[in-house]
């Protein structure tokens, strides 16, 4: 019997662990990079400027180690994707993290799975989500919602702006509409190509918002503070390229489900980066909440018995 480990093509144990930490982890501590950013960069120009540099940089770098060029089909894929992902997702994200505290950010992001699993449920030829999966979901949902409250004990911990709150919402749908669609439409075969151009799309795009926006009427470098610069640089390197890069791939080697379980796990995330290095306690109902989190997210990821004995079965 051959282990599905040892044919060719198949991706390493240690490879997916490695990825899933960057997009549970780097990603976790964006939000908190983001919410010191837009106090002195302007929303959309924040965004346009970290995928703009970030793209081209992340394709030569793909082309110098043997990937094709996009094709103009894999370039529509990518301007589609990226548009959504970039644009839709994370542009809204920053527009809204201007009113909303990343915390509370992170929790409303924390519903993407349940836009993933309709998502992929009512598009043509679609799986109906498992009782399993659901309940995982819930339970994830769960413990973001009671992580929400263990930083204030004050349930109007909650209330959002109307208009950040429909951002955040809006941004949801359109972060897990993109990655739907990513594993569906021509794409080159380099993960990191295709990342490269799907920034490289979504900062375009997010510059000509910025201008139209009339963010660089009153923009001018030197009032940028440092804090912003360092949060620009650390989005780029950390938040794009190995961050947003793990993400691509795994979308191509993984289920949506399963990838999408970083939502639960961002927030706790910044509850300990705010504890680490601002100062804040790490209460016990923080503690609480991250183990119902990760339990949700161990019922998503962890495969059922019957697909594990399918995966054995074709491995013979």
């Amino acid at each position: 019997m051959k282990s599905p480990s040892t044919r060719p093509g198949t991706p390493s144990l240690f490879a997916i662990c490695l990825a899933f930490a960057a997009v549970y982890l780097i990603w976790g501590s964006t939000y908190l990079a983001i919410r010191i950013g837009v106090k002195t960069l302007p929303p959309f120009l924040l965004g346009g400027s970290r995928f703009s540099f970030a793209g081209p940089v992340l394709m030569l770098v793909a082309a110098l180690f043997g990937a094709s060029w996009p094709t103009f089909k894999q370039w529509r894929a990518a301007a589609i994707t990226g548009g959504l992902m970039l644009v839709g997702g994370n542009g809204l994200v920053v527009l809204a993290e201007r009113d909303v505290p990343s915390s509370i950010t992170a929790l409303i992001i924390a519903t993407t799975p349940v836009w993933f699993a309709l998502g992929d449920w009512i598009r043509p030829g679609g799986q109906r989500p498992s009782r399993r999966a659901w309940m995982g979901i819930m339970l994830g949902i769960i413990g973001v919602a009671y992580l929400s409250f263990s930083r204030t004990g004050d349930a109007s911990s909650l209330v959002v702006p109307i208009g950040g709150l429909a951002l955040l919402v809006t941004a949801t749908i359109s972060w897990a509409a993109g990655s739907l669609l990513v594993k569906h439409l021509e794409k080159p075969s380099s993960p990191w190509m295709m990342s490269g151009a799907q920034m490289s799309c979504g900062g375009v795009i997010l510059l000509v918002l910025a201008a139209l926006h009339g963010e660089f009427n009153h923009w001018r470098p030197d009032s940028v503070a440092r804090d912003g610069w360092i949060s620009l640089g650390y989005l780029v390197v950390f938040g794009s390229w190995i961050g947003f890069s793990a993400y691509v791939w795994l979308l191509k080697v993984s289920t949506p489900s399963r990838v999408s379980t970083y939502a639960y796990v961002n927030p706790v995330v910044a509850v300990f980066l705010g504890w680490f290095l601002l100062g804040e306690e790490l209460s016990g109902h923080a503690i609480v909440a991250a183990s119902v989190l990760l339990t949700g997210v161990a019922i998503v990821v962890w495969p059922s018995r019957s697909i594990a004995s399918r995966s054995l079965s074709k491995s013979a």
